[in-house]
């Protein structure tokens, strides 16, 4: 038998399956096994530990979630506040200023008008 990849995540599918078979187990009053790793403690220790890990996985993920929002505002703050900057710099020192292309401006003397269009001779 081809050993599991362990890399990817159970499907809730098949881990409420066998969360259901562990609470069938626990009405097995005769179970016993020589195998240490199927004990019910064994089992239980497992469960636990899984139940655990599911709720710190999820507490972390909610603290990403708001790292993110966190660090998605304040992008948007410095863009805004780069954006005041750039039409202050604008109006203080004009459009065809080199304060303006400073700032990433291009000198509206140096723009290149727009051609005309010629009509098409048929």
């Amino acid at each position: 038998m081809p050993s599991p990849n362990t890399n990817r995540r159970l499907s809730p599918a098949t881990l409420q399956q066998d969360i259901d078979a562990y609470n069938g187990l626990q009405t097995i009053s005769s179970y016993t096994t020589a195998r240490p790793e199927a004990t019910p403690e064994a089992i239980q220790t497992a469960y636990t530990a899984m139940l655990a890990l599911q709720s710190d996985e999820t507490q972390k993920q909610a603290m990403f979630k708001a790292a993110a929002d966190a660090a998605r505002m304040a992008e948007w703050e410095f863009h805004n506040t780069v954006l005041s900057m750039k039409e202050a710099v604008k109006g203080q020192f004009g459009s065809d200023s080199d304060a303006a292309v400073a700032v990433g401006y291009k000198k509206k003397s140096e723009r290149k008008r727009p051609a005309k269009k010629q009509p098409k001779e048929s």
